[in-house]
This record gives structure tokens, C-alpha cells and sequence, in this order.
């Protein structure tokens, strides 16, 4: 388990030399918390084995070191669970609950275990039950808004616990003792103080200290920024401070009269940038957020966010490249601040900014992987130098690090609806960048989101080219996880959005696959239809290569509904097509495939010409896989034409081929690459 580096939240922190972390009082807690762990819960008296995970319960106001105290319990007993320890936060920043599919798909990347994109809460909820079935975890979940969501995550195995964080009871889980927090004893609180000032302001004047303490109501959070504020100032005195904060008006709680304090002793500049931050996605920031945020330079912006830190307003991430957080129980107060102190125009302002750093950010990290392109390094070396990356494994820690904040900059531009332009530009770029660092395939969860957001915008401003696109892309992961009747439909209302644009490529692209998404279903007879609908398309346009595909896709069908002339018509006008193209590869399996359905019609004799035909195209195409395959089918199909001499012949040479290149032969359907 690794703790957290500060936490404004608690009385957690790392800020000795060497980031020695150390935690203060709650020892009662603690005890408590333990001994409700080795509790016998209500089945176990009544002589049944618990069915789900133990759930402990931290309840307090934010700023109360609820979070640090569920860190500080899974520090202790992290040994009694090998498997390790889960986070989850269940609430963003602003209070909105994360959504629940989100949140299991987030625990099973930790766990590392694939999900289908696109899947909903219910099918993640039982993906992650099942991985969780046979682990020992803690599950932490922080900041949770009611039960229901605790309840979604909860394992079923008594041998997992869960430590849940929230405001107030968790009404609706059965056998929780909420473990309720007040303020820190006055000796801790005493000591997280002098941890900022240093111990001789203290020792000094002891009754002032304990004075600040009361005045703080001893909740970590305010005598954070309490301590931070002193450590500032090495002339002033604690009774100072405690005497400051005691003239204030008893409006709000003691952490937003501490704050307002703090806030109102930083220069214009900061104070703004620090209310700014409000805008943050995900409460995460980093220099160039903050940079375009408050339109300064990236390094007045890394050691302004340092400042912050040191002053308890901003906690550190613990992630490189370097970034911080926004602590919850702080974002109303900056929120407030932002909109009572910047006009709207001017917050829509920054929002641009950070977004449009963000387009500029995914570019530079998406360009750094282009090394053999010209054209990419010249585009890098137009862009600032501290907009650059140093080295696609740099390009590729940023996106990790970045990548709830990327995710969340997306769901959030959409959402404000009068940054379209920017947000089209964002989530373009976010695909390109992580298919180029991830690749399609293990990015697809996070693409599945990307795409659901870019069809949003689509449909908001009518745009049905990109709605064609978005649906397309929707589709195919559709498609690939086997949801293929949802990818039917979205394959049909592509096609319309096609037909709405005028878009030729989205809608021979959308024909196409309404007819693979019906071969799948079984359904041969509209596979065929669709596929002579796409086809008459590429033919009318000309595109002579595409054509020849879909000869080859329409035959497939037929051969499955046992059409074998028609599809014996159908791989000849794909052969015919590829000669033309000079597609020597796609020629050979064509070939290759007119040659099976040959043997499926009953003519062995034609088929062993035509497979035959094939091997020397193959040879040609340097294809060794291929070759090998129709060696084994040649071999086949002499033996049942009785001579084994011949067959035996051509094994050899097929298992040859297998051993040189590896692999195994199989059966090839598509007709090309692409199919």
C-alpha cells in the first residue's frame, strides 16, 4: 500500500525530509475501528456465514481527516490483506456522484482485469464480484454520497473488508457502526501545528497554541492552513493568529474563516490562480493547467502550486511528472470564490485556455511517437519548448498521469455545451494520443466514453457526419465485445447519418456493416441484401478494390446459406477484381476461397486446380502462412480423391512451412487485410 503524500483532509502528511509520512492522534478511532474488524457481525451470531465484506464506516464533515484516518486503518492492516488494497472516490469535487460503471471499471483497472467496453453498471458489477470471489482486498472508498453506491461495490466474500467515507450514515447496509469524527485531541492538534511553525513558537506560549487549537475547533483541515500560514511568517506569534481568527464574524465554519485568512494574504495573482483552480477537471492539476488557467508561465505556475502546497491549499499527488490535487472540502470555498470574484466571460476564458493547452499538450504527446515522419517533427519544433516532450516515454507518463484528468476535461467541455469547437478538438486528439501510446484495443473502455461524448456534441449541434463517425466507432466496439444486436442499430442509424450528410465513405461503411452485424446474428439472407447494397454503392463509385472486397463478403454469406453457385459467382468477381487491382495477396486468398466453396459443392477435382492456382500466388506474396494452409487443404482433399502418395507430399511441405514461420495454419475467410 502506498499512503498518500499530504492530505488536507487529515493529519496525514510527508513533509519531513525524505517525505517521511506520520499520522497524528485518532487513536481511539483506531481502536474502535480495529476491534469492529474482529467483530462477529449479526450472521455470525445467529450461525451463518457472512455472505458479503464487513463494511466499516468513517463518517465526518470534509476537513475532518476522515480520508487520512481510512489511510491510516489501511496502513495498519494491509498484511491481513495479500491481495492489496483498492481505492475508489465516489464523488468528484463539486459533490456530483461518479457514475457507478465508472467506478467498477476504474477498481478493475486496478485490479487488472479486462472489461468489455461499453458494458453497463450491472455486467461491471458482476465482472468485478467475480474477480474480487476468490482475493483478500481492503476496499477504501472514499467520499461515498449514500449507500446504494457502496452497496454496488461491495464483494461477496466475507474475507474482504471495505472502509467507507462519507458525511453522515449509510442507512440501507446492514450491520454498519458508523465511526464518527469530532475534532483531534488538543496535544495533536498542538502537534500538527508546531509540525509548520516548528516547536519553539509553541513552546513559548503553550496556552496560545491550544487557544489556536479551540479556535480551529480542532478539525485538521484549518489547522493545516493555520500552521501553513505561520510557517509563512516566522515573526508571527501563534497568539497572534489565535487572536486574528477570534475577531472574525462566527459566519461559516472554522476551516472557512482560516481560509479566508489564508486567501486574503496571498498576492492578486495567486489569489486568482487559486480560485481558478476551481475549473480543474477532476480536482487535478498540474503546471500547464494551471499556467493556462491563469494565463502565466509554466514554471511561475509550478512555483506558485509548490507555494500552495506548503501552505496546506493543495496536497501533492505523488505522480510524475509532477501534480497536485484540489482537497474536496476546499473546492466550495474556491467555487464560491471564482464566481463571486470573476465575471462569467472571464471563467469561460480560462476554461478555453486550459482546453486549448490540453489540444496543444495531446498533440505534442501524440507527434513525440512519429519519429519517422518529417512532417511531425517539424510540427513539434513549432510548438513551445516546454509544450514538448523529451521522449515518448515521457509523452507516455504524461498521458498515464493525466489521463482521469484528460477523461474528466472531456466529460466536462461536453457538458458546458458553449465550448463545442474545443471539445470536438479534445476528444479527437485524446483518441489519436492513446491509440498511439495504448493501442486501440487495450484504450477501448476509455475510447467507448470518448466516442458516447463525441455523438453528444454530434447530435447537439446536428452534425451528422461526426454523428456517422461516432456511431460507427460506437458500433464496431459494439460489435467486438459481441453485443451485436446493439451494434446493429447503431450501424442503422449510422447509416441514415450518412445518407444525412452526403457522406459516401460513412455510408458504403455503415451498408457493410449492417451486413456483417446480420452474418453474425445468422441471419444469411439480409447479409446478402446488405451486401449487394454495398456493393452497387462501390461500383457506382468507381472503387473497383472495395468492390472486390464486398464480391468476396457477399459470397461468404451465400456459402453459409448453402448457396454454393452464387458464391462460386461471388469469389470469382473477388479474384477477377483483385487480378485487375494487382492485389497479389488478396488474389491468393480469394483464390483460396473459391477453392473451399468448390470442394463444399462437391467438385474436388476443380478444387484442387484452383487450390493449386493459389499455393504459386501465395508463393509469390512471400505469404508462408497461407501457403501452408493450402497445402494441408491440398493434402486433404487428394486423399479423398485416393492418392495418399501426393497428400503426404504436400503435409510435409505444409508442416515445413509451420515450422519455418511459426504459427499455425488456419482457415482464412476475409479476402483482405482490412476484412
Amino acid at each position: 500500500m502506498t499512503d498518500q503524500a499530504v492530505d488536507t483532509d487529515g493529519v496525514r502528511l510527508a513533509d519531513e525530509p525524505g517525505g517521511e509520512s506520520w499520522f497524528l492522534g485518532r487513536n481511539r478511532e483506531l481502536k474502535d475501528l480495529r476491534a469492529d474488524i474482529e467483530r462477529a457481525g449479526l450472521d455470525t451470531l445467529s450461525g451463518r456465514k457472512a455472505p458479503r465484506a464487513r463494511v466499516l464506516l468513517i463518517a465526518g464533515r470534509p476537513g475532518s481527516g476522515r480520508t487520512a484516518l481510512a489511510e491510516e486503518l489501511a496502513a495498519q492492516v494491509a498484511d491481513a490483506y495479500p491481495d492489496g488494497v483498492l481505492r475508489a472516490r465516489l464523488s468528484e469535487p463539486d459533490g456530483t456522484r461518479v457514475p457507478p460503471d465508472r467506478l467498477a471499471r476504474d477498481l478493475l483497472t486496478e485490479l487488472d482485469v479486462s472489461a468489455p467496453p461499453g458494458a453497463g453498471a450491472d455486467d461491471l458489477g458482476v465482472i468485478l464480484r467475480d474477480a474480487l470471489a476468490d482475493r483478500r482486498v481492503l476496499l477504501l472508498l472514499d467520499d461515498a454520497a449514500d449507500a446504494e453506491q457502496v452497496d454496488a461495490l461491495l464483494p461477496d466474500t466475507p474475507d474482504c473488508l471495505a472502509v467507507a467515507v462519507a458525511e453522515g450514515p449509510l442507512t440501507g447496509i446492514a450491520d454498519v457502526r458508523p465511526c464518527t469524527l469530532g475534532g483531534l485531541d488538543t496535544k495533536s492538534g498542538v502537534e500538527l501545528v508546531s509540525r509548520y511553525t516548528g516547536s519553539v513558537r509553541v513552546t513559548v506560549d503553550p496556552r496560545a497554541a491550544e487557544h489556536l487549537v479551540e479556535v480551529c475547533q480542532a478539525q485538521p483541515a484549518a489547522l493545516r492552513l493555520a500552521g501553513g500560514w505561520l510557517a509563512a511568517r516566522p515573526k508571527a506569534a501563534v497568539a497572534d493568529l489565535a487572536k486574528h481568527l477570534n475577531a472574525e464574524s462566527d459566519e461559516g465554519t472554522a476551516l472557512s474563516r482560516v481560509f479566508r485568512l489564508v486567501y486574503a494574504s496571498l498576492p492578486s495573482p495567486a489569489a486568482r490562480m487559486l480560485r481558478l483552480l476551481s475549473l480543474a477537471p477532476a480536482g487535478l492539476v498540474d503546471p500547464h493547467t494551471a499556467s493556462a488557467l491563469a494565463g502565466c508561465s509554466v514554471a511561475g505556475a509550478r512555483a506558485t502550486l509548490d507555494d500552495f502546497t506548503r501552505l496546506g491549499l493543495l496536497r501533492a499527488a505523488g505522480t510524475a511528472p509532477p501534480q497536485y490535487e484540489v482537497p474536496g472540502c476546499l473546492h466550495p470555498l474556491l467555487k464560491a470564490l471564482a464566481d463571486s470574484n470573476d465575471r462569467a466571460g472571464e471563467l469561460q476564458l480560462a476554461r478555453a485556455r486550459m482546453l486549448e493547452r490540453t489540444v496543444r499538450l495531446l498533440q505534442s504527446c501524440r507527434a513525440v511517437t512519429e519519429t519517422d515522419s518529417a512532417q511531425a517533427r517539424e510540427r513539434l519544433l513549432t510548438m513551445p519548448r516546454e509544450q514538448r516532450f523529451a521522449s515518448p516515454r515521457a509523452a507516455a507518463d504524461w498521458l498515464r498521469a493525466r489521463r482521469p484528468a484528460l477523461l474528466a476535461s472531456a466529460r466536462l467541455a461536453v457538458a458546458d455545451g458553449d465550448l463545442d469547437t474545443l471539445a470536438r478538438r479534445l476528444m479527437s486528439q485524446l483518441v489519436r494520443a492513446m491509440v498511439a501510446h495504448v493501442g486501440t484495443q487495450a484504450a477501448a473502455p476509455d475510447l467507448y466514453g470518448i466516442h458516447r461524448l463525441v455523438l453528444d456534441v454530434a447530435v447537439r449541434r446536428e452534425l451528422p457526419r461526426e454523428q456517422a463517425a461516432a456511431l460507427l466507432n460506437l458500433a464496431d466496439l459494439d460489435a467486438r465485445t459481441g453485443r451485436t444486436a446493439e451494434a446493429l442499430v447503431r450501424y442503422r442509424a449510422a447509416l441514415d447519418a450518412g445518407r444525412a450528410a452526403d457522406d459516401p465513405y460513412a455510408t458504403a461503411r455503415a451498408m457493410e456493416s449492417v451486413g456483417g452485424a446480420h452474418l453474425e446474428l445468422g441471419d444469411y439472407d439480409r447479409a446478402a441484401d446488405w451486401y449487394g447494397r454495398a456493393l452497387a454503392h462501390r461500383l457506382a463509385r468507381g472503387e473497383r478494390v472495395d468492390a472486390a472486397r464486398l464480391h468476396g463478403r457477399l459470397a461468404t454469406a451465400h456459402t453459409y446459406a448453402g448457396r454454393y453457385g452464387e458464391a462460386q459467382r461471388g469469389w470469382r468477381a473477388a479474384v477477377a477484381g483483385y487480378r485487375k487491382a494487382g492485389d497479389v495477396p488478396a488474389h491468393a486468398r480469394a483464390l483460396s476461397e473459391l477453392a473451399r466453396v468448390q470442394e463444399y459443392a462437391g467438385r474436388p477435382g476443380e478444387s484442387l486446380r484452383t487450390c493449386e492456382e493459389a499455393v504459386e500466388l501465395a508463393r509469390r506474396a512471400e505469404d508462408d502462412r497461407l501457403r501452408a494452409a493450402l497445402h494441408l487443404r491440398l493434402a486433404d482433399t487428394l486423399e479423398r480423391l485416393g492418392d495418399p502418395a501426393a497428400a503426404r507430399l504436400h503435409r510435409e511441405t505444409g508442416s515445413r512451412l509451420l515450422g519455418e514461420g511459426g504459427g499455425n495454419a488456419c482457415e482464412i475467410r476475409s479476402t483482405s487485410g482490412e476484412d
